[in-house]
């Protein structure tokens, strides 16, 4: 089963997020006084990077979210301006068949 890009970009999303957030409760409570300064720096700046992602992934995702809306919107204007156009069509050659039947 192929996923479409909306959800794969979500559950790329969701999963960058829980590891930022893994990384964050394991650096607060089991990690703090065992690392070296220089293991330190590199596993927070993991986190961080973790963190950087996941926010550049929902930015995305709202920029992909708007795009889909504009997309949708317009074809929902060009479907409702067809309709009425159809619709007073149909109603004008009406009318001409009501006004020669008259006659």
């Amino acid at each position: 089963m192929s996923l479409d890009a909306t959800v794969r970009r979500r559950w790329l999303g969701g999963i960058v997020l829980a590891a930022a957030l893994l990384m964050l409760l394991g650096g607060e409570t089991i990690l703090p006084g065992r690392l070296s300064p220089i293991a330190f720096l590199i596993y927070w700046l993991v986190c961080l990077l973790f963190t950087g992602m996941a926010i550049v992934i929902a930015f995305r995702d709202v920029r992909a979210l708007q795009h889909r809306a504009h997309e949708e919107r317009r074809n929902l204007l060009e479907t409702t301006l067809k309709t009425i156009e159809k619709e007073a069509k149909v109603g004008r050659l009406s009318s001409h068949r009501k006004d020669g039947a008259a006659e």
